[in-house]
Order: structure tokens, then C-alpha cells, then sequence
């Protein structure tokens, strides 16, 4: 690692303990001189951005749509860091679970809590160090890693690498403890002033810089891709958060890791920013797929209902299930606020339309939209 970064154009080493040496990222650049084939792939990736943000502005109701790919992406991102638990896993505890989860799913169910809180957030704060220690403070709430200080900057030296390896074979060593102010700092205000970078590239930097970084003692790859969809919603460029990115680096982790190293190493800005607004193509072209898929089922259904006569509570039930796929009937009454016996008769007509099935073996009964399920899969 010392040897990769040691003459880095956009940033420096630093003895530490031991005779070991941290990487300390240079300030961010305001300006770039972007090559005519990534300012075609910067203007693909704008009209992708531009076109899904469009579509999500005609939403009647955009949390049908919202709930479950921010769950999706709950899932995928905290996959990337060795999670098992799964859309399935999760749909079922949020529909089932009278307690807090345990394990993976705990981590995932907190994933979501935490990009819901830095929305929320984005209400009274801008993308800041008080915003992103909220967001950490409830992804690490009761999971692995909550003795680490949750939503306190590390006055710890970190290193990253595979489980168990010491931090002389480690791949990068982060900045020490008493540089993160400085970097962060500059970091923060690189979110919020007013650069001559489209903001696409903009995010893209930042999601670079902040992993760079490192400013937590655990949680910060979640965190730093939790802050794209969140830099992007700040910005206006998407009007609902419906673009997430770690589908795209979930699906080759090794390449993602090597990508932001290579940063470190060459200050090669192009390479990241072809390999990062890649994504943003793939991933806001797979969203707009899925929103559209989404939505025409969701017409498909409410038009069966109506032509069948359903009643209204069918209606209003198979709204609510497109932003939770799995329910009992427990949960519909809540949602109807009718009698369980009342939403148990609404749920078994919806079965005996075929638009949701029971699932074997669960207790309390499970009814679980298997084709909406499938489009999100």
C-alpha cells in the first residue's frame, strides 16, 4: 500500500505508529478538465438521471415506489459488507417482527431507518457532519459494531483489508485521528458551496473523498453510499429518492474497491468518474424498468378490482402492499383500521384474485405479493 500511494498526486502520506504511514487525501478539486468521451458519458448519465426523475415526479402516491427500492438498496449495500439477509428477510420482519431483529437483518432493517432519518434530515440540515453523524448514530444502533461509537468521528487509526489482517498488509490506511477534522471539514464544504462540476460529478467525488476518509470506526462504506442517494435528493436532481447505486457495485465489489484505490494512487479522477457514472447509467435505466413495471402492475390491479367490485379496502390494501409485499392480517387491520377478522376476509379475496398467496408454514399468516416481490428481485 505504501509503495502504491507514496508518490500520489492527490494526496500524502503520514507516519503513525509503529513506522506505519496513513493516506491523507489532498482538499477536494473545484474544477475538472473532463475528456470528450466522459463529458458523452457524463450527458448519458444526466438524461438517464433526468428521465427517471420525471417519471418518479408523476407518482400519485411516490412511497409505493420509494419504500421498497430503498429497501432493495438496504439490502445490496449492506450485502457489499458481508451481510446474508434478504428482500425476503426483511419484508417479513417489518411484517411479522414485534421486536427489534437480530443479526443481518438488524442491519438492514437499520440501513433503511438511517437513509429514512437523513431524508428527514435534509428537511433542516445540508449534507454536513452533524447530518451524516445522525444517520450513522442509527445505522449502528444495536448491530455489530454499536460499542464503536455511533455517530462519533474515530479517535482511532483504522486500516482496511481483509478480516484479520494487521495493518502492515493492509490494502489502505485512512487518515489519523487528528487529521479528520481537517479533511472532513473540507469535505463539507465541498458538499455545499457552489463548484463549477455538474452534480453528478460532484457526487461522484464525494462518495470518493468521504470513504477516503474514513471518518467512522465501522459503517462508513454504508454510509458513503447511503450519501449518494441523499447528495442527490439535497441537490434537486432527483425529486424522489429513487436512484441507488449499490446494485452497480454490489455486482463486482472487487472492481469498486479497486477503483477508489486507484484514485488514491494515480489521481486518475476520469477512470473513477467513467466507472461511477457507469453505474449511475445502469442503475437510474434499471430503476426507471422497475418504476415502470411497478406502476403498471399497480394499475393492472386496482383495474381488476374495480371491474370485480371489490370493495374500497381491497383497494386502499393493495396500495399499501406495493410499499410492503408481505402482510398479515394483524397489519392490515392497522392499516384499514378494521377488525383482524374484517382485513383477514380483504386479504383472502385479494388471494382468491390471485394478486397476493398465502405462505406456507408461517404463523402469524403471511400473505405475500409473490409478483411484485419478483419485479423488485
Amino acid at each position: 500500500m505504501t509503495i502504491q500511494l507514496s508518490n500520489s498526486p492527490c494526496g500524502r502520506l503520514v507516519p503513525i505508529e509503529n513506522g506505519n504511514m496513513a493516506f491523507v487525501p489532498d482538499p477536494m478539486p473545484r474544477l475538472l478538465d473532463l475528456p470528450l468521451p466522459l463529458v458523452n458519458r457524463l450527458d448519458e448519465a444526466s438524461r438517464a438521471v433526468a428521465t427517471l426523475s420525471g417519471v418518479g415526479e408523476t407518482i400519485p402516491n411516490p412511497s409505493l415506489l420509494i419504500r421498497p427500492l430503498m429497501r432493495r438498496e438496504a439490502v445490496l449495500s449492506s450485502r457489499i459488507e458481508g451481510t446474508q439477509a434478504s428482500l425476503d428477510d426483511l419484508f417479513r420482519f417489518e411484517a411479522t417482527g414485534l421486536r427489534r431483529p437480530k443479526g443481518d437483518v438488524a442491519e438492514v432493517f437499520n440501513y433503511v431507518s438511517a437513509l429514512e432519518e437523513g431524508i428527514g434530515l435534509l428537511e433542516q440540515l445540508p449534507i454536513s457532519l452533524r447530518l451524516i453523524n445522525h444517520v450513522h448514530a442509527v445505522l449502528m444502533q444495536g448491530v455489530r459494531g454499536q460499542e464503536k461509537y455511533p455517530g462519533q468521528l474515530r479517535t482511532g487509526q483504522v486500516w482496511i483489508g481483509a478480516a484479520g489482517t494487521p495493518i502492515e498488509q493492509a490494502r489502505f490506511v485512512p487518515p489519523p485521528p487528528h487529521l479528520l477534522m481537517e479533511a472532513i471539514g473540507d469535505w463539507e464544504r465541498f458538499a455545499n458551496e457552489t463548484v463549477l462540476l455538474p452534480p453528478l460529478v460532484q457526487c461522484a467525488l464525494l462518495h470518493y473523498q468521504f470513504e477516503a476518509i474514513h471518518p467512522y470506526l465501522d459503517g462508513n462504506g454504508r454510509i458513503g453510499r447511503l450519501l449518494i442517494a441523499l447528495f442527490l435528493y439535497a441537490k434537486g436532481v432527483l425529486r424522489t429518492p429513487l436512484l441507488y447505486l449499490s446494485a452497480y457495485f454490489e455486482a463486482d465489489r472487487q472492481a469498486y474497491y479497486d477503483q477508489l484505490l486507484r484514485v488514491s494512487a494515480t489521481g486518475d479522477w476520469s477512470t473513477w468518474l467513467e466507472y461511477f457514472l457507469t453505474g449511475v447509467t445502469e442503475q437510474a435505466t434499471d430503476a426507471l424498468f422497475r418504476t415502470r413495471q411497478l406502476r403498471e402492475m399497480h394499475d393492472r390491479y386496482r383495474s381488476l378490482l374495480q371491474e370485480s367490485r371489490e370493495s374500497i379496502n381491497a383497494v386502499r390494501l393493495v396500495d399499501e402492499m406495493f410499499a410492503m409485499p408481505f402482510m398479515t392480517a394483524p397489519q392490515a387491520s392497522r392499516v384499514l383500521d378494521i377488525t383482524t377478522a374484517g382485513a383477514r376476509r380483504v386479504l383472502d379475496r385479494l388471494a382468491e384474485r390471485g394478486l397476493v398467496k398465502l405462505s406456507p408454514g408461517s404463523w402469524p399468516r403471511l400473505y405475500v405479493a409473490d409478483e411484485l416481490l419478483e419485479a423488485l428481485q
